[in-house]
């Protein structure tokens, strides 16, 4: 009786769908301390940069499908992940799927140019034995390490476990719970 009954909440809670505004309640729970909330809008684009840019450095020669240099460039398996991530906002938000769409696409061209400038200045000499991708390589590893560590400080000083061990789904409510505050200031509803 007991698997029973575990099993229909498990099957209602996936077919009544959350609204975009249930999961940033359910997300802000974790979120209240003034500390904790400046944390996350340093770390969470942190995070979705480094992994991004980590995906970008797994070969991809099978996603070049354009005849332009610049699409087949941004065209890697971060993209692909984003393109995901984006099939998730859409389905809660229109206007959500638009803003995080325009920030994955910042994203996605800054890594670009990350490369780009590393190979024109080779970060002023300072690095002249690496080659761009394992610069790259080095940086996001730095940069994700050191994102994960300052969010899990700021879930200390909240007093309260990261969201995503509920759910992974958090993962992605994240960034956009960030966009929402973005657009509340905008008054742009969503």
């Amino acid at each position: 009786y007991y698997i029973n009954r575990c099993f229909k909440e498990q099957i209602k809670k996936y077919i009544i769908m959350k609204t975009i505004h249930n999961w940033f309640e359910e997300y802000s729970e974790s979120h209240q301390n003034k500390m904790n909330k400046i944390i996350h809008w340093v770390c969470i684009p942190l995070i979705f940069w480094s992994i991004i840019a980590l995906l970008s450095l797994i070969p991809h020669s099978s996603l070049d499908l354009f005849k332009n240099a610049f699409l087949n460039d941004i065209m890697h398996w971060g993209t692909v992940v984003i393109l995901l991530g984006l099939i998730f906002y859409l389905r809660l938000s229109f206007k959500i799927f638009i803003g995080m769409m325009l920030f994955s696409l910042c994203v996605l061209i800054n890594i670009y140019y990350t490369i780009i400038l590393f190979d024109i200045y080779g970060f002023f000499g300072l690095f002249k034995t690496l080659n761009n991708n394992v610069f790259l390589l080095y940086f996001s590893i730095i940069v994700f390490l050191f994102a994960w560590i300052l969010q899990f400080v700021g879930h200390k000083i909240e007093g309260k476990k990261p969201s995503f061990l509920k759910d992974i789904q958090f993962l992605l409510i994240g960034p956009a719970w960030l966009l929402a505050f973005v657009y509340d200031k905008l008054n742009i509803k969503y």
